[in-house]
């Protein structure tokens, strides 16, 4: 029995005829002190911004080097132009009359709270709005570090924790946490609102992913994990039935997994209701989404562009290439996830994300930032590491990631042809 299936089984023995996980693998708590939690996490946190600084110096360097304004092109790029006027001037009235070529992009489209916390930033510190907008990014993307880690410590051990942590900050899209976009913050706040639910603190679970359906549309997933987590926290106690070892810790009241699961989505109707209420018509939000090309059609429009890139790759470019790549590997983890018996509200999560990102019509070349946040896919990965043997083999892997990510990043943000 592989590691993973062994540490996630249900315990249905007796407590004296549990297997016991091995001792890299055992489950550990943060410490409740935000001092003790820090220290446990120093090394996640460390490697993860030793990593990213590592794509921000070939920044800085090529900015250099070429007179590139690096920083500004990181703090305005595509996207995050909508932010920066959300931020500045608020959402619209209305929809836009159509353009040159009739197109009806609207800011409607662009979930709140991350643009509300840059203006907040830009309130409260003598910086300027892209700046501010920097700063909400990385301090998110360090928060979510620590929250990987988190839940990777607390299901099989510290060293997978770390482990974690590292192939987060060196995946292929990484660089989308440096730059003023929402997925750094959408991560922290699914990683923690995910690390709530293996600790039994619904309320914690329910808020938190309630943030998380109020800076990207894809928060819904993360209120589906909470719902089916407290759905089946529920369930076991209705039937009497054992619980997986990381369940162990029972809630107080019965209340509190409804509750939570009751807070979870608030934050994504609270919006979408909001925005259909602004445009006087109660599919507003999905009129938006459209005039953007984004609706679900059940994963054709993206078969056809992954088939296309398979059947042509050089004709595609790097960036096409880089999200086929992305989606496959993807796919192929989350079954090995569910082999691995991994806890069912990380399934329920990626399964959703997926089931969004790859069912969705828009724009292929933002798929793969669109999974960043889906870190459970690389928890097999990250404890396979933390059980190699050579340190210098799995420390070679991670460089080798950081090295291909950093210049792929740098493609991507300056390269005119490429999207993010």
């Amino acid at each position: 029995m592989s590691t993973l299936t062994q540490n996630t089984r249900l315990v249905g023995d007796p407590p004296q005829a549990a297997a016991e996980p091995p001792l890299d693998a055992r489950p550990s708590r943060l410490p409740r002190q935000w001092p003790g939690a820090l220290r446990h996490a120093a090394p996640a946190l460390a490697g993860y911004a030793a990593i990213r600084a590592v794509s921000l110096a070939l920044f800085t360097a090529w900015g250099a080097w070429r007179a590139v304004p690096v920083w500004h092109r990181m703090g305005t790029l595509w996207d995050a132009t909508a932010y920066l006027r959300i931020a500045a001037r608020g959402y619209p009235e209305a929809l836009p009359t159509p353009d040159a070529h009739g197109h009806r992009y609207s800011d409607l489209a662009y979930f709140p709270l991350y643009p509300m916390s840059v203006k907040a930033v830009h309130a409260a510190l003598p910086v300027s709005v892209p700046w501010a907008a920097l700063l909400v990014a990385w301090v998110s993307a360090g928060a979510a570090a620590c929250g990987i880690f988190a839940v990777a410590a607390h299901l099989y051990g510290r060293r997978t924790g770390v482990a974690a942590a590292l192939e987060w900050a060196a995946l292929p899209h990484a660089v989308v946490a440096n730059l003023a976009y929402t997925e750094a913050l959408f991560a922290a706040l699914t990683a923690w609102a995910l690390y709530a639910v293996l600790t039994r603190s619904w309320l914690w679970a329910g808020g938190l992913s309630s943030a998380a359906c109020l800076t990207r549309p894809t928060g819904i997933a993360v209120a589906a994990a909470v719902a089916a987590a407290a759905a089946g926290q529920l369930w076991r106690r209705r039937h009497g039935q054992a619980v997986p070892w990381w369940l162990r810790r029972q809630p107080r009241f019965r209340w509190r997994p409804v509750l939570g699961a009751v807070i979870a989505p608030l934050g994504w109707f609270g919006f979408v209701g909001w925005v259909g209420h602004r445009l006087g018509r109660w599919d507003g939000y999905f009129a938006v989404q459209l005039a953007w090309n984004s609706h679900f059609d059940f994963g054709v429009t993206t078969a056809e562009q992954v088939f296309q890139v398979l059947r042509n790759p050089m004709a595609c470019g790097i960036s096409a290439i880089a999200v086929t790549v992305v989606l496959l590997a993807a796919v192929v983890l989350f079954g090995y996830c569910c082999t691995e018996g991994q806890p069912a509200v990380l399934l329920v999560f990626s399964a959703a994300m997926l089931t969004i990102t790859l069912g969705d019509a828009g724009a292929f070349l933002s798929r793969a930032r669109f999974l960043l946040p889906v870190f459970p896919l690389l928890l097999p990965l990250a404890t396979t590491a933390a059980q190699a043997r050579s340190r210098l083999a799995a420390g070679l892997a991670v460089g080798a990631a950081t090295v291909i990510s950093a210049g792929l990043g740098l493609y991507l943000t300056f390269n005119s042809a490429s999207s993010l």
